[in-house]
């Protein structure tokens, strides 16, 4: 059903597939690297593409769930995100704390 190489490298042992109404197949995949700046553009290497709403979304998505990492006594859950956010956001390791 699809051919190609995946976009990055993914957790073998946690990737599941089931058939749904005997005509979707659908996939999980748990991408080994999560952090905010590894945001796939594509499912394969040059085919299947995000659309640039959802590629959006998705980095602002992974990049709340960075600051909630690195802040454990913030609660980041209704937060909204804007500004410098795309492959992870500011980088903030060189502050001192």
């Amino acid at each position: 059903l699809l051919q190609g190489k995946l976009f990055d490298s993914t957790v073998t042992d946690e990737g599941t597939w089931t058939l749904e109404d005997r005509k979707l197949i659908r996939i999980v995949l748990m991408k080994t690297n999560r952090d905010a700046g590894n945001c796939w553009t594509s499912l394969l290497e040059n085919e299947y593409a995000a659309d640039p709403w959802v590629q959006d979304q998705m980095q602002r998505k992974l990049t709340l769930e960075r600051f909630q990492r690195e802040n454990p006594g913030f609660d980041f859950s209704g937060a909204e995100i804007s500004g410098n956010y795309s492959k992870g956001g500011p980088d903030f390791s060189s502050l001192e704390k």
